[in-house]
């Protein structure tokens, strides 16, 4: 039976890494995937991106955005020939009911879904994808990454160009801001969020 997995971490664990790799595992074994990756930040009209890895690893995928039908689309997929798994990377992203259709292509169309995100953005708050994510997967996987100090780091803090972070803004903000891995009381302490 197909499932709906969730990998989480904090920014710069490696979760595209390992979802390329594992896309590549599937490939390697002539099994068909498809992958997709968030169109949210991306100017245009393009149908596709690259899902790129800090080590260098990319592979095409096509993009979601909001009120994106991916049930709809992978079905189609499926008309044109087998499908083994689909991936999604950024998967903080998704839509609440676009998380509900990736869990019926694995329930009504038994092809696995893997999805790739962050669980939490610079304020601690759970992102909509994830949260629908945690909710509602089948299985459920942190990848671990370190703080400065040696513990797992489990939160991000977007930091401006002279090194403070920041505490309010959009949730998204990829294009000017740098997001950097901290433990919870770390992050505490910079951001001063929660903190008595």
């Amino acid at each position: 039976m197909a499932k709906l997995y969730f990998t989480y971490s904090a920014m710069n664990a490696g979760k595209s890494t390992i979802l390329l790799q594992s896309a590549y595992n599937y490939r390697e074994r002539g099994m068909q995937v498809m992958l997709w990756t968030s169109g949210h930040y991306r100017e245009g009209e393009s149908e596709t991106a690259d899902i790129c890895s800090r080590i260098g690893l990319k592979a095409e995928a096509y993009l979601y955005r909001d009120g994106l039908n991916l049930f709809e689309l992978i079905s189609a997929r499926m008309n044109e020939g087998p499908l083994n798994a689909v991936f999604v990377d950024e998967a903080q992203f998704l839509e609440g009911e676009q998380v509900w259709q990736l869990a019926h292509v694995a329930d009504r169309l038994g092809v696995p879904v893997m999805c790739y995100g962050l669980r939490t953005d610079f304020q601690g708050k759970l992102f909509a994808g994830s949260a629908a994510l945690l909710a509602i997967a089948d299985q459920i996987r942190e990848v671990r990454t370190i703080c400065h100090c040696g513990r797992k780091a489990t939160m991000t803090a977007r930091m401006d160009s002279g090194g403070r972070a920041l505490i309010e803004g959009a949730q998204v903000d990829v294009e000017k801001a740098q997001y950097v891995s901290l433990c919870r009381q770390h992050w505490e302490e910079v951001t001063h969020i929660h903190s008595t």
